[in-house]
């Protein structure tokens, strides 16, 4: 595994997509054995119920295939499929795939495989439902990863994705962007003696549409419907997008 320290300044790694996918790439290869612990000390030790709450809105029912995309440890797809549907969970990061696969047992209705999210390894109009968490807005481009996720959904299918949003009040913003910031410097100095290694969450937020131009751009790629579900006061978001 990556040492921390041999990260790419930080300050490169959103010049051009390439540069945003090697940088992401190497980090949550970085952090993998540490990102559950991260999730909920940076979610105020929420991450859990927002992701059953999003669970909760999929209607995945026995029989439905189900895709969860930027699986890290599986927490998303294994709800997903407890309530019976046919699940694959698909993350870039092997190490994450191999703590996910560490949780499984002989009863899981669910698969792990390594994949892009710009690039599916699926057919159209295979999926009844695709998930993500934190995924979208890790993405090199958000556009290209939204078409493909159009493309693997059945007519009807549906599209729910948890995420950090970037707020529009410019106050709000610069308090809730500075906590993310003073955090994840401490807590990366303290996992990996390197204080970059979480500000990447504060600055891929930055740089993020915001939840209503996301809905804007699912409607773009495809989707017939998009809303997003404020959460944590508008500082996380919930889309719900209709294919």
């Amino acid at each position: 595994m990556p040492a921390s320290a041999d990260l790419p300044p930080l300050r490169d790694a959103f010049h051009t997509a390439d540069q945003k996918r090697a940088y992401v790439r190497r980090l949550f290869a970085t952090i993998a054995d540490r990102y559950d612990l991260i999730t909920g000390l940076l979610s105020f030790g929420q991450d859990k119920r927002w992701k059953d709450r999003l669970v909760s809105m999929t209607g995945a029912a026995s029989g439905a295939r189900a895709l969860d995309l930027a699986c890290g440890t599986g927490d998303i797809g294994f709800h997903v499929a407890a309530r019976g549907a046919r699940t694959v969970g698909l993350d870039v990061t092997l190490r994450m795939l191999q703590l996910a696969r560490l949780k499984t047992t002989q009863n899981d209705r669910i698969a792990f495989v390594a994949g892009d999210m710009m690039a599916l390894p699926f057919p159209d109009a295979h999926f009844d439902l695709v998930t993500s968490g934190y995924g979208i807005r890790n993405v090199p481009a958000i556009e290209p990863a939204l078409h493909e996720i159009s493309r693997v959904l059945k007519p009807g299918g549906l599209f729910l994705s948890l995420d950090f949003n970037r707020p529009a009040n410019p106050m709000v913003r610069s308090i809730y962007l500075g906590y993310l910031t003073v955090v994840g410097s401490v807590l990366g100095f303290a996992l990996h003696g390197n204080p970059d290694t979480y500000r990447y969450i504060p600055e891929s937020i930055r740089r993020y549409p915001g939840a209503p131009r996301v809905c804007g751009m699912a409607r773009e790629q495809g989707f017939t419907a998009c809303d997003w579900l404020p959460v944590l006061g508008g500082l996380m978001a919930i889309h719900k997008a209709v294919k």
